[in-house]
């Protein structure tokens, strides 16, 4: 045992207690973000509890509360966290796991986040954890890090608080900063780390270890809870300044608390995980406790292990929008489930075990996680794609490292054959079938090994043991090298520019006011006044003519871009309205609730300035047709296809709408027109457009539908209703939404799908025109019809039959052309016949053809196979300035002569690649001229083999 078994709560019951608690010290609780990090290009995924707060921290965002405890979902599986090949090994590593914090935006510091600590860990109200098994550590000064000043002062303070709940001295521990400071970036708000850990007690030891002290990092003491001071901001020369609101955040892992609580010592031992792990088995086939006594005191099997956690990341990871792919994201997702997937494999033949892993994750996390429930089915409709792609993925994966082996053995033999043969063949050879090194040295390429791994999800020791099995060992170094390109292309795939701290000036206009968004209720603002002016040098006074810079008014009817919608265009006016003083582009949020206008001058312009404020109404009327269009489309598709579809994206612009949506197949063209046409009947119905300001909690329980993409606050959210009378519901759309819209449904017009198509994996996307945009589209398509009606010299209505007509006039005549053509092929059969040669007693028949194309080059392949009755065929020709090989060998020849090894030592001749059966196979290449070449060098190609 290594608690002291007087609380055996559950995983549920502790994350409750925890939020409950900070409840009682009058803090927010606050919803688990997203695991995608909303508007932060420098994450992955969710990783910690601070990310939804980073902005609050950065003084980019201020909230209406200065307190917040959460739970919230992380994972850990790509950038600089990718210990991804540890997960089911140890105790203690996750891909998916939950944070409990407990945050203070410039309220309390050190004193009280101490003191609720020490109580929540070791009331008996509460935890009530042994004192006697618990170390604080502190911060001693000690910087490992370049800076003018390498070391800080000791963290005093935070030794102090400890004393002072009643800690001994000799359990305060002050250690340096890899574990007791902690940084946002290479610069803004840093600060020490105080951290509690635990006395697992001498069974947990990794090392065996029977008596030894703290902080030994054998395993026996584990870290349950990590308190950040924020208490300096480090400048890009290194320099701290005390911050003028020091914050507090703080982290503990669930899985390790209830590890505590539980009196396990592994994770996986605990009520969090044994679910999971007993269903893994069930599905596998496996007994449970066998498994468990197989690798005793390690707390299970480790495949178990790996399913268990692998299907927890996920089911939440595509709860919150991520879908298997090749790229960012969706490529961490992959290599989980395909990691997952193998595990189970190992265990037993049985298919489809991740996805039925998902009710099992849903059932034990909808306590927490309600929205859970409602995409359970979804999920595993997407994990089950899944699965069935990685099963045939894998299986050409092993045909693969096959054909490599075979291919490194047929150049090796080659090479042994080179000293029997004659100068002139030598020199050939050495000329067109160059043996790489590595090779000759026994050598299996690292680039091959991680495309194997990578691509078709090979595990690492499979591949080892098949290459050692063949005699030869992976370059270790080419596959790292390989590993590190992926690494960096998917973070290219997701990464941007790291937000930094907000401009000063907005962050001081931030402090004092917000701008009063007007563009809700029309056009124009009159007597705005200029709060800022901001260029590239900074903040100013005044913008002279011609100069750009960027505006802050008090207010504006200028809406700027977010949710998708594009930013309004406009102008500044003087109080008359006659004279432009100034042109918008456009408008963004630089920090929350203050917009920053685009501004090229006409007049000068100063600070205090009044100036009238007038957006581009028809681009507005454009944009708000396509913004309310967007939300009918949502509702549409969830309606026709069903409620799995999330939003995945969209744009509102005023030429058209984009709507990105979750989808397995392509949306067939029945359904786009049910989709349409049921758009079409609610504007017809033209009901007037609903919207208010709520909670989230009351707005999410009214049914309005939130994007997974968006963070919203807690309160002051806004919902836009679409009524619909006929509904059970009494409505036919509604969402969390901050855009504009128009006043009536039928005040879009009309709406018309232009396009579906595929975006990403599970990822659709239509393209749709409303309003003068529509007709617009409709015009454009009719002088379509009408120009191919006049080339066609027929009416409008006769272009369909026209076109039927003369499809089957070209039917007709590719028919007589391919007729044509066997015969100018089978034209050719006797000449080549009659060119054939024999290579240690095997005919042999190696030309170049002219005037066939690729597939008369296979009819001539099939037929002098025929007609030899036994020997091999391999012919080329040039096709527009590129190379065409096909290669034939008879079936009772294909033990010896591999037509597919024997084609890709003639195409890397040529420039090219290719592959195939024993029997036949096909292959290109880029060098015309070494096409002669690589046909002469056949027979010294086949000896050996024969």
């Amino acid at each position: 045992m290594t608690g002291d078994g007087t609380n055996k709560m559950t995983g549920n019951e502790i994350r409750e207690k925890f939020l409950q608690f900070f409840e009682g010290k009058v803090h927010r609780r606050v919803r688990s973000s997203s695991l995608v990090p909303h508007g932060d290009a420098t994450l992955l995924f969710t990783n910690a509890g601070m990310n939804q707060f980073k902005d609050v921290f950065l003084g980019l965002e201020k909230r209406d509360y200065t307190r917040a405890t959460t739970a919230q979902k992380c994972v850990r599986a790509g950038g600089k966290h990718n210990d991804l090949e540890n997960v089911g090994f140890t105790k203690r590593h996750h891909t998916f796991f939950e944070m409990l914090g407990n945050f203070s935006f410039g309220d309390y510091f050190k004193k009280h986040a101490i003191a609720y600590a020490w109580e929540l860990i070791t009331s008996p109200q509460w935890f009530g954890i042994d004192k006697n098994k618990l170390y604080a550590t502190i911060f001693n000064g000690q910087l490992s890090m370049q800076t003018p000043t390498p070391d800080a002062v000791p963290d005093e303070d935070a030794r102090r608080y400890w004393l002072e709940q009643g800690i001994p001295e000799d359990r305060i521990f002050a250690l340096g900063a890899k574990d007791n400071f902690w940084a946002m970036g290479d610069t803004g708000p840093c600060g020490p780390c105080s951290e509690i850990h635990y006395d697992m007690g001498p069974a947990a030891s990794e090392s065996g270890h029977t008596d030894c002290q703290f902080p030994c990092d054998c395993g026996r003491y584990v870290e349950v809870w990590n308190l950040v001071f924020m208490q300096f901001n480090r400048d890009v020369s290194g320099n701290f300044t005390l911050l003028p609101k020091p914050s507090v955040d703080t982290g503990m892992g669930l899985e390790r608390i209830a590890a505590v609580l539980q009196s396990v010592i592994s994770n996986y031992d605990t009520d969090l995980f044994i679910p999971l792990m007993k269903r893994a088995a069930e599905l596998c086939g496996v007994d449970f406790e066998s498994e468990e006594e197989l690798e005793e005191g390690k707390g299970g099997a480790a495949s178990l292990r790996v399913i268990a956690d692998h299907a927890r990341a996920t089911t939440f990871l595509i709860a919150d929008g991520v879908l298997p792919s090749n790229e960012g994201r969706g490529y961490v997702l992959r290599k989980i489930m395909r990691r997952a997937i193998l595990h189970s494999q190992l265990l037993s033949e049985r298919q489809g075990t991740l996805a039925q892993m998902v009710p099992a994750v849903v059932d034990l996390m909808k306590v927490a996680y309600p929205e859970l429930i409602e995409d359970k089915n979804r999920i595993a409709d997407i994990v089950r794609s899944e699965e069935r792609r990685f099963g045939r993925t894998l299986a050409v994966g092993l045909k693969k490292l096959e054909a490599d082996l075979q291919e490194i053995a047929l150049k090796r033999q080659l090479d042994r054959a080179a000293s029997t043969t004659s100068p002139d063949e030598i020199g050939m050879r050495e000329k067109v079938v160059a043996i790489d090194e590595t090779r000759a040295e026994k050598i299996y390429p690292g680039e091959w090994a991680f495309r194997l791994y990578d691509t078709y999800g090979l595990p690492l020791d499979f591949i080892r043991d098949a290459v050692r099995d063949a005699g030869l060992h992976i370059e270790e170094t080419g596959f790292d090298r390989a590993m590190e390109e992926q690494r960096t292309k998917a973070r290219a795939s997701w990464k941007g520019g790291a937000k930094e701290a907000a401009n000063p000036a907005y962050a001081k206009l931030a402090k004092t006011f917000k701008t009063e968004p007007c563009f809700y209720f029309g056009t124009e603002s009159k007597d705005a006044r200029i709060e800022a002016i901001i260029t590239k040098n900074g903040a100013v006074n005044e913008l002279k003519a011609g100069e750009s810079g960027e505006f802050v008014l008090d207010r504006t009817a200028i809406y700027a871009e977010s949710g998708g919608q594009m930013a309004d265009t406009g102008a500044f006016y003087d109080s008359s309205e006659s004279q432009v003083l100034a042109e918008v582009k456009g408008a963004y949020y630089p920090v929350a609730g203050l917009v920053a206008h685009k501004v090229v001058a006409k007049e000068t312009l100063r600070v205090g300035d009044r100036v009238t404020v007038v957006a581009d109404a028809e681009r507005r009327a454009r944009i708000i047709r396509n913004h309310s269009g967007t939300h009918l489309v949502n509702a549409a598709l969830r309606n026709v296809l069903g409620t799995h579809v999330k939003q995945a994206g969209s744009l509102n612009a005023p030429e058209r709408l984009r709507f990105d949506f979750s989808h397995f197949a392509p949306v067939d063209a029945e359904e786009l027109r049910d989709i349409e046409q049921q758009v079409n009947d609610e504007i017809r119905l033209n009901t007037p457009i609903e919207t208010n300001v709520t909670s989230l909690e009351e707005a999410l329980a009214s049914g309005a539908l939130a994007f997974f993409g968006d963070k919203y606050p807690e309160h002051n959210v806004r919902v836009v209703t679409i009524p619909d009378p006929r509904a059970a519901r009494g409505f036919y759309s509604k969402e969390l939404c901050g855009g504009t819209h128009v006043q009536r449904v039928g005040d879009i017009g009309v709406l018309k799908i232009v396009s579906e198509e595929s975006v990403a994996a599970g990822v659709r996307r239509i393209f749709a025109v409303t309003g003068i945009g529509a007709l617009e589209h409709y015009e454009q398509q009719a002088q379509i019809l009408r120009q191919v009606a006049s080339h066609l010299n027929v009416r409008e209505d006769g272009v369909l039959a026209q076109v039927e007509k003369l499809t089957q006039t070209a039917k007709h005549l590719e028919k007589e052309l391919e007729a044509q053509k066997r015969k100018g092929v089978l034209s050719q059969v006797d000449e080549l016949a009659a060119r054939v040669q024999t290579v240690k007693g095997v005919k042999l028949i190696a030309a170049e053809v002219q005037n066939v194309d690729r597939e008369g080059l296979r009819q001539l392949v099939d037929t002098l196979r025929q007609k030899l009755g036994s020997g091999v065929v391999a012919l080329g020709m040039p096709e527009d300035g590129k190379v065409a090989l096909i290669a034939g060998v008879t079936k009772d020849l294909t033990a010896k002569v591999h037509a597919g090894k024997l084609i890709q030592a003639l195409a890397k001749q040529v420039g090219g690649s290719g592959g195939g059966r024993p029997d036949l196979a096909e292959a290109g290449g880029k060098d015309t001229a070494a096409l002669k070449s690589a046909l002469l060098s056949i027979p010294s190609l086949l000896e050996p083999l024969l």
